[in-house]
Formats: C-alpha cells, structure tokens, sequence
C-alpha cells in the first residue's frame, strides 16, 4: 500500500527542516504533498528541496488540505502539520492500523518547557480516546477512500479537523495508537500556556453551541 504524506504550510521555514529530516522520502510506498498558503519566507523552496509535489493555494488549513487530497495517489493518505514530527516506524504504524480500521490518529507530546505542557497532552490523548475525535495536532490518517467518502475537510477557518472527525466517524471507530507525534508548543508558550488552554477551551464550547468558525478563527488569531 502507498502512503501520501500532505502537509499544509504557511511561513513554516523554522519549522520544515526538522519535520522533513523524520520522512523516508526516497520510499517507493511514500507520496510527499506540500500545499503553500502564501509564505512570505523560504517555506516553498525549502519544500521544493526535499522532491516532494508543492501545490499552492489561497491560505486556509482545510482548502489546502483538500488540495493535497485531490492531487494524492496513495491508498492512504496522512495529514501532517509542518511542525509536527512522526515516531520511527510510522509507515508499518500506520499500515497495519488502517487494516481494521477506515481512518485513526497518533497519540501527541506538545514540545516546550512549561510542565503544563505533559499534562496538556496527556488529556488531549485521553479526551480523544473516549470522544473518537481527533485533532490535527495527532496526525489524522485514512484510506484515501474514507476521505472521499466524507467529502474531505469542510472549507472552514478553524475546527475543520474536528469536523472530519465527525464525519469519519460514521465510518467507524479511529484506530489511536499510542505511539506519539511530537509537535511544537511553540504557540503555548509564547501566548501563555494557561491564557491558551482557557482560550481553547472556549472556543470548543462556543464551536459545540454552533458559533460560526469564522468568528471563533477571529478570537483564535
């Protein structure tokens, strides 16, 4: 089975040298997509670099990933943020999960060095496990015919990784392994770790009473 590998990016030159070094590029079974925002920094010719197809669209987490999905020819296709680094094995991780399972996730670790950011992770692992949805922090992966299937990810501002959770749960259950992304806390700790957690925590709650997520992107940005 391939996999195809589609990463949305925008001003993510820090970021991508060290998420690309963690991808067996030269793997005949591994399709790398990067979908450009408009970076204004060297994001497009370091990803250029790597061989990898870059696509380039206007800027929006879900339009780009969709783009990725279109131009994809894997059997199963992963969605991974350009700061967001995958455990050793992932390709054989993944494979075998997606044998019993139409779509699942990784378990995540937030880098940085607050102590709230273990806790902050631990939770988000275990909130995902018994809700069944997954964030974009945790690496989602399917088959590439799942994601047709829902229709890929709505064209929303913000919680469009929530939303396709949704969807592919009717499909059936995500497989989550318990092996872990690592992804920056870069955002934590520059905000403030708990200004960000009660940030976060309100907009889920505005976005579960139906608030429209353009106006939630608005409070996030």
């Amino acid at each position: 089975m391939t996999l195809s590998i589609i990463m949305p990016m925008l001003n993510e030159a820090k970021a991508l040298p060290a998420t690309l070094a963690t991808l067996v590029h030269n793997s005949p079974h591994i399709e790398l997509i990067l979908v450009d925002g408009g970076s204004s920094d060297q994001s497009v010719a370091i990803a250029q670099q790597q061989g990898g197809m870059v696509l380039s669209t206007t800027a929006g987490r879900a339009r780009q990933m969709n783009l990725g999905g279109m131009h994809a020819t894997g059997d199963y296709l992963l969605f991974l943020h350009a700061d967001t680094q995958l455990p050793a094995q992932f390709e054989s991780l993944i494979n075998s999960a997606l044998t019993q399972h139409q779509w699942g996730r990784f378990d995540v670790e937030i880098s940085g060095q607050h102590p709230m950011l273990k806790v902050i992770s631990a939770m988000m692992n275990w909130r995902s496990r018994l809700s069944g949805i997954a964030t974009g922090d945790q690496a989602l992966f399917m088959h590439r015919t799942a994601f047709s299937a829902v229709g890929g990810f709505p064209e929303q501002d913000l919680m469009e990784d929530i939303a396709l959770s949704q969807r592919l749960k009717h499909l059936g259950k995500p497989a989550c392994l318990r092996q872990t992304v690592i992804t920056s806390g870069r955002r934590w700790e520059q905000n403030g770790v708990w200004r960000t957690i009660w940030l976060m925590w309100r907009l889920r709650f505005a976005y579960w009473r139906g608030v429209c997520p353009t106006q939630l992107a608005r409070r996030y940005r």
